[in-house]
């Protein structure tokens, strides 16, 4: 017991230290996957080595290798860093070492799942009565979402796509933005359903679907199994699609509305911006994202379901030695696609018992405010910001393709802060994504510092 209690101490001591760096260290990892690799391969030996030595192994071999992806400066992608408790409470669940399948193996995973996810419905404006699958991420949501959907429409026309599977089954319309997140394509191409059935809705100059385009594209057949894809927050500009007109005009032809909400959908929680995403209770599933902007740690992700019989139908399995399945209420494993799979719900309980309400609409408006400050900076340092910055998106330009690439590329390098590029209505520009509930302004202004202090040294 106390080798194992000095194992888990120096295991957190290390993670603390290496959080207590992530404000002052370079954002960019000191090496690359090639001087990692050859550090910590060659062959697996014949025998065992020690849990300490083990320990100590995997720090001085791979803690060089790290991008200080949880820090305040890391705007590259729309990820957050996990919140303290919500941190501290993933260290306890893998000592806990809980199998989140039924309530059965772990009657404690089963109640973080079912409290933490009442608390997100409350949060994001969503139906009481909707089933929660605590996925890995926005890829797993959506594709547990338009499963719903398939499943749905076609046993509204009589068909068992569970049983018969798609082979002669009635055509599918699915619907969707030009603008939507691949994960949707991915998610079609993974449910048999393929990318070539998408018909492709246009878009207003910031990203939002047309609905008048909709109306069109939805009045060239007659009604049918149908689902339309939604958004809340473009993976690049942040505008959201006004979903309860959108979703008012489908129901009219009997679609289902899936709402692709990865970070978008906390808009909700927030007074300041929960109108960009009105009407969002009205549709039949949504995806969200935890590790995005409620700063949980990966993997987590929320499969939201206005029908939860349809999301079970759609999900769930049975087999004689399954203990605890098949009863009148769908189980955790009953709304994901995994059996074996570790219990998210205490990080996500920790992270909301942190938070609180306020604290959640708090660390939206923030981010918002601080995208806005980056946005301010650079075009007062002579950048052109190309959208319209209603969450927590930024689009730079500064003069060309190549030169935002080379801009992209030298602030990467220099480690200030860490940003991307991106390819929107046919250019290459700057992507600034702002999620972490650490930044503060003094983190935005070094790095406006550094984007125009790299820019300057870049011919036009």
């Amino acid at each position: 017991m106390d080798e194992l209690t000095d194992l888990f101490r120096r295991a957190a001591d290390v993670a603390a230290a290496h959080r207590a760096t992530l404000d002052s260290r370079p954002v960019v990892s000191a090496e690359g996957v090639e001087d990692v690799a050859a550090r910590v391969g060659g062959d697996l030996q014949s025998g065992p080595t020690p849990p300490t030595v083990v320990l100590e192994e995997l720090v001085s071999g791979f803690g060089d290798g790290l991008v200080a992806t949880p820090g305040p400066r890391f705007f590259g992608f729309v990820i957050g860093g996990a919140l303290p408790a919500a941190s501290a409470a993933d260290l306890v669940a893998t000592g806990w070492d809980q199998c989140a399948f039924n309530a059965v193996l772990s009657p404690a995973a089963a109640a973080a799942e079912r409290v933490a996810g009442g608390w997100l419905k409350v949060l994001l404006g969503l139906p009481a009565t909707a089933s929660v699958g605590f996925v890995t991420g926005a890829q797993g949501a959506n594709t547990v979402g338009l499963a719903a959907a398939r499943q749905h429409v076609l046993a509204q026309v009589g068909w068992d796509v569970g049983r018969d599977g798609l082979a002669g089954a009635p055509h599918v319309r699915v619907v969707a933005s030009r603008e939507r997140h691949a994960t949707i394509d991915r998610a079609l191409r993974l449910l048999g359903v393929g990318t070539a059935t998408v018909e492709e809705v246009a878009s207003d100059d910031n990203g939002a679907i047309d609905v008048g385009d909709l109306a069109v594209i939805l009045a060239r057949e007659d009604p049918g199994p149908t689902i339309v894809c939604l958004q809340a927050g473009n993976v690049n500009t942040g505008a959201c699609d006004p979903l309860r007109e959108a979703t008012e005009l489908a129901r009219g032809h009997g679609a289902w509305v899936h709402v692709d909400g990865a970070f978008g959908l906390w808009a909700a929680a927030s007074a300041r911006t929960a109108h960009l995403v009105d009407g969002i209770e009205l549709a039949d599933s949504w995806s969200c994202d935890g590790h995005k902007w409620l700063n949980v740690p990966y993997d987590c992700g929320f499969a939201i379901c206005a029908q939860p019989a349809v999301h079970a139908g759609a999900l769930s399995y049975t087999a004689a030695y399954l203990t605890g399945q098949g009863g009148p209420t769908p189980g955790l494993g009953d709304l994901v696609p995994e059996s074996s799979r570790r219990a998210r719900g205490f990080a996500v309980w920790a992270a909301l018992r942190e938070l609180g309400r306020d604290g959640v609409s708090d660390l939206v408006d923030r981010c918002c405010a601080l995208a806005r400050r980056f946005a301010d900076g650079l075009s007062a340092g002579g950048a052109v910001v190309v959208n319209d910055v209603v969450l927590n998106q930024v689009l730079v330009d500064f003069g060309s393709d190549a030169r935002n690439d080379a801009v992209v590329e030298g602030v990467q390098r220099e480690g200030t802060c860490w940003l991307g590029a991106t390819t929107w209505h046919g250019r290459r520009l700057m992507r600034i994504s702002v999620s972490n509930w650490s930044t503060t302004e003094v983190d935005i202004d070094r790095s406006v510092a550094a984007v125009l202090r790299v820019a300057a040294g870049v011919a036009a």
